[in-house]
């Protein structure tokens, strides 16, 4: 995998990253779960028993890069932690100013059609994208079109005819569009991402549709495709409580990452925010206010999960079924993956999900 040497404008790595997806501001604590970096490996990860690995490390956020593959476009990061004592734990003055409170920038994602992804054809445009995010059109033209120029995670620039017509109008970029969808290896499903950056500049992005186990992007509502690959990671674990690993990083490197924490000394680790596997690195903050609360079977929860093109957020409820330590040989008093839940949209998918998602 080729990667680029610059690291990317932080606002449209966020917005090619997804809604959901948080990072960790710089200087601030977090706890690092070697069982959930495991959960990103290619192959399982073989932890020694001795000296044992402790299941979570706090740490401070030392270093911050957002990067994106050559290739494939797909945006990481790269994160630089340095183990703190943990006498260090004082998270009422672990405020990051300027991190969690900065406006973001107006941004747009839309999954694309078949018409969409059509080698030769054009690109419908939202209402919304069009007038909020691309330069404002002449109405007074007939018809009105504009030249629309974007700059992709890489720096190259685009070019695309942006046109006002039809019967009912609506607006579509023609010209330059099919080359971007050549040249990126765009499908159905795939998204696609427009943010006006801070000094009024044109942003484009993309975002790869997580494949199924047919042929296609997974159907139904991000949020089902979501916890059905969710609970999919969950089975690929062997009788033995090991990740068989089906993510983007060596086993070596997890391994050497997770060594490396233990001994107290620092450590670079790479995350991949679309890989449908929870995050690793997590505000220590979230994760102490998640383990303050006494969690019991029965217990209502409710979580939030934002739909792609950021218009609403909406609530799913769900029950705990169980409160159990997911691997108590290897990872006594773990709180990773702890919860098991049930509900309407949980009826298959009681294996272990992390407190702080529901918090």
């Amino acid at each position: 995998m080729k990667e680029s040497e610059k690291s990317l404008d932080p606002q449209l790595w966020h917005a090619c990253a997804g809604p959901m997806v948080q990072i960790p501001p710089l200087n601030s604590k977090v706890f690092y779960f070697p069982q959930g970096h495991a959960e990103h490996s290619l192959a399982a990860v073989d932890f020694p028993s001795s000296p044992p690995v402790p299941a979570l490390v706090l740490c401070r956020v030392a270093s911050l890069k957002f990067m994106a593959d050559t290739e494939t476009d797909e945006v990481y990061a790269k994160i630089l932690l340095m183990p703190l004592p943990n006498t260090e734990l004082d998270l009422e003055n672990d405020a990051v100013f300027g991190s969690d409170n900065a406006e973001k920038p107006a941004s747009f994602a839309k999954t694309l059609t078949q018409s969409d992804a059509n080698n030769g054809g054009g690109f419908s445009v939202p209402r919304y994208c069009a007038e909020t995010i691309f330069p404002p059109l002449d109405y007074t033209a007939d018809p009105p079109v504009q030249t629309v120029v974007a700059v992709d995670v890489h720096g190259e620039t685009w070019k695309f005819r942006h046109i006002y017509r039809g019967t009912p109008r609506r607006h579509l970029l023609t010209t330059g569009w099919s080359t971007f969808v050549n040249h990126k290896k765009l499908v159905a499903g795939d998204s696609i991402v427009f943010l006006r950056s801070e000094n009024g500049g044109l942003c484009v992005g993309i975002r790869r549709a997580k494949r199924g186990t047919g042929n296609g992007p997974e159907a139904g509502s991000p949020f089902l495709s979501f916890l059905r690959e969710d609970e999919s990671k969950m089975m690929m674990m062997n009788r033995n409580g090991d990740w068989r690993g089906k993510g983007k990083l060596k086993a070596e490197a997890v391994l050497q990452a997770a060594t490396l924490a233990a001994s107290g000394q620092p450590f670079e680790v790479v995350y991949y925010p679309r890989a449908s596997t929870p995050e690793f690195c997590v505000k220590a903050s979230s994760v102490k206010a998640a383990m303050r609360v006494p969690w019991c079977c029965g217990m209502r929860f409710k979580m939030a999960f934002e739909t792609e093109d950021s218009s609403r957020i909406s609530w799913f409820m769900g029950t705990v079924s169980s409160v159990q330590v997911v691997d108590p040989i290897r990872w006594p008093n773990s709180p990773w993956r702890l919860l098991q839940v049930c509900g309407l949209l949980f009826d298959t998918l009681r294996n272990g999900y992390n407190m702080w998602r529901f918090f």
